[in-house]
């Protein structure tokens, strides 16, 4: 996961890491084996919340095909 120095300060780099590390912590269940996944926060995705990001990243590993057959889709509510 990358949060570019441009992007934001330090407290701002600090929050995106941690949206993007829920999100995907949340979704680790059901991506397929062997796949490495790069993740870099723009400065748009700094003023959105958790749910919309976590969203935007579920939306992205569908269309890469990344997900296994028995996700359901993106639900912040449930975990794991």
């Amino acid at each position: 996961m990358a949060v570019g120095k441009k992007i934001a300060g330090s407290v701002g780099r600090s929050r995106g890491r941690r949206m993007l590390r829920e999100s995907i912590r949340r979704l680790l269940p059901w991506v397929m084996d062997d796949v490495w996944i790069v993740l870099s926060l723009r400065e748009k995705g700094l003023s959105t919340n958790a749910v919309a990001l976590h969203a935007d990243v579920a939306s992205l590993l569908r269309r890469a095909g990344v997900m296994s057959p028995g996700w359901s889709g993106p639900d912040w509510h449930v975990d794991g």
